[in-house]
């Protein structure tokens, strides 16, 4: 069967994260069970301390551990919270994050079960953090994900089944077929507008993540080649979808003069747009872009997180 999903990534642990991250994608409703029956802990021989691959930091011990000011966990699983995997029932789950060579191989192998392939393997650069994105192949598009607030499969079910009942006691009462049947349709139509959104949701926020994980230069905004090859991605999802328009916004982190950070982030924000327009051929009409310099942090107390580029649905 042909492959639905590449994981493009560098360094043995992250391209493995990568791996579970696509399977995340293409099962969105997985729980942390379903994800270690998946990747059993066969698969990773070099963390003998741990029975299973994923742990969710709430239960773990090792998560424990760290917070008692060790350093356990940090060895054993991936810490940094951009590692995190967020499953849809609100599990926050950890992966082992120590990988040998020989280990790394079973499970590149063990994902070619879940249509899943690596494309050629890049070693980490010196002391940089390694990182990965993922490539739909052959159409294939992920399914959208369930509503979720907390309520079962069931209860979406259920509301359904009610609401088609109502719908048929107001046609048995009044004879209104034909209101009906447009308000029927009507409901179709927001049900595939809003799944359709989903999707448009989903993989634009995979490809802001993978942007995002390449940096720019200290006080540059030209485009590295990384960079670049994500914006082929989101070059490829305008073309599918071709109502789809995107708003792309700059942020800095505090640092500097207020405004040097503002001109900064609009560069930013702009050479993505030109990059799309000059080099993918993307209708300039179908793209915006906003710097917003510091004035908006995620987070006052870490820098990091703060320098960012958002990626945004606006029609």
């Amino acid at each position: 069967m042909p492959s639905k999903v590449r994981v493009f990534g560098k360094a043995q642990n992250r391209t493995a994260l990568g791996i579970a991250n696509a399977f995340l994608v293409m099962y969105p409703h997985a729980t942390l069970e379903d994800l270690n029956k998946a990747f059993p802990i066969e698969l990773n021989t070099s963390s003998p301390n741990s029975s299973v691959m994923f742990e969710d930091i709430k239960n773990s011990e090792n998560y424990k551990t760290k917070k008692e000011g060790k350093d356990n966990f940090a060895r054993v699983f991936f810490a940094h919270a951009d590692d995190y995997l967020h499953l849809q029932d609100g599990t926050k789950a950890v992966m082992l994050q120590m990988w040998t060579k020989d280990d790394f191989q079973r499970i590149v192998s063990h994902a070619k079960n879940y249509d899943i392939e690596i494309a050629d393997f890049q070693p980490r650069e010196g002391f940089r953090r390694g990182g990965f994105h993922l490539e739909y192949l052959n159409g294939y598009i992920p399914p959208a994900p369930l509503p979720s607030e907390g309520k079962p499969w069931w209860f979406w079910l259920l509301l359904g089944l009610l609401g088609l009942l109502l719908l048929g006691l107001l046609f048995f009462l009044f004879g209104r077929k034909k209101e009906i049947v447009e308000v029927e349709r009507e409901v179709l139509r927001e049900v595939i507008v809003r799944d359709t959104v989903l999707v448009y949701v989903q993989q634009l926020a995979e490809i802001e993540k993978n942007f995002n994980a390449v940096q720019f230069a200290q006080g540059r905004s030209e485009l590295r080649d990384e960079a670049k090859f994500v914006l082929h991605d989101l070059a490829r999802l305008l073309n599918s979808h071709p109502d789809m328009k995107v708003r792309i916004i700059g942020h800095t982190s505090r640092e500097g003069a207020e405004d040097l950070n503002q001109r900064l982030s609009e560069a930013r924000a702009k050479a993505a747009v030109d990059f799309l327009v000059k080099e993918r051929g993307i209708d300039a009409s179908r793209l915006e872009f906003r710097g917003a310099g510091s004035s908006e942090p995620l987070d006052p107390d870490q820098l990091d997180v703060n320098r960012r580029t958002e990626f945004v649905v606006i029609e």
